[in-house]
């Protein structure tokens, strides 16, 4: 299912300035979390009402007259989705959920990661609540239609085990790709981190065959960072792409 001129806002949310992105179709309302690691308030509210701090990039309305003059009244959210289980990106999940009556979707082989995530965090001085649940898995290659929304899977272990990658296919402008902490502008993720399985090689060889074969002007929403393209991380990226130098010593970036 292609979307036609989707809604999509970038949220740099938490210590580590993590992007939630936040998905909604303008013809019927439907939205979808993404990455819903921090500063849970922050996104309903805007979700809800424009309040407070709106979001650091956006492609749509600014406040309640362009939405409803763009063809819906208001947005529901009919689902979380996860890239991964780090607890930057999965620690309010609870806070959502406890909001909003939906599934939340994770790639399985991030399940024992996702129990890890209030003792991770509180390593770093920070407070979050017992780990949620995942209700519903993503599987490789599967598409999902939350609601109206269609996304497709893209299992990228080497960051994670679990970690993947959400095709959002739009039909009148270029597709979009949230890939959590598997690409970066300019770099690739961590392959340090402990309990997580991460490996350079096993994620550079989900990055060139997953990836790559992507359109050219694919925009990538980073996990962390600026937007970047599947053109211009596969011709220039360092570490894994065309002009990539020696990876000797190389753990990646961000968490």
């Amino acid at each position: 299912m292609k979307q036609k001129s989707p809604w999509i806002e970038s949220f740099m949310v938490g210590d580590l300035q993590m992007r939630c992105s936040v998905v909604t179709d303008l013809t019927t309302g439907d939205t979808i979390i993404i990455d819903g690691g921090s500063e849970s308030e922050r996104i309903i509210s805007w979700i809800e009402g424009f309040g407070g701090l709106g979001p650091n990039w956006s492609t749509g309305p600014q406040n309640s007259e362009e939405m409803e003059q763009s063809g819906i009244s208001k947005r529901n959210v009919v689902a979380l989705v996860n890239t991964h289980a780090h607890y930057d990106h999965s620690g309010h999940i609870p806070h959502l959920l406890e909001r909003y009556d939906v599934d939340w979707y994770l790639h399985e082989d991030d399940y024992f990661l996702q129990t890890l995530a209030k003792t991770s965090a509180a390593m770093r001085g920070i407070s979050l609540p017992e780990p949620a649940e995942a209700t519903q898995q993503i599987l490789d290659e599967q598409v999902i239609e939350f609601g109206s929304i269609g996304l497709k899977i893209l299992h990228t272990p080497g960051h994670t085990l679990g970690g993947c990658c959400l095709l959002l296919e739009v039909s009148d402008g270029p597709d979009h790709l949230f890939v959590g902490d598997t690409l970066f502008a300019g770099s690739v993720g961590r392959t340090d981190l402990p309990n997580t399985g991460g490996d350079f090689d096993i994620l550079s060889n989900s990055i060139k065959t997953k990836l790559w074969p992507l359109e050219h002007d694919t925009v990538v929403h980073p996990g962390h960072g600026p937007l970047t393209s599947i053109g211009i991380e596969k011709l220039s990226n360092p570490y894994v792409g065309q002009s990539n130098q020696s990876n000797d010593g190389f753990i990646g970036k961000y968490l």
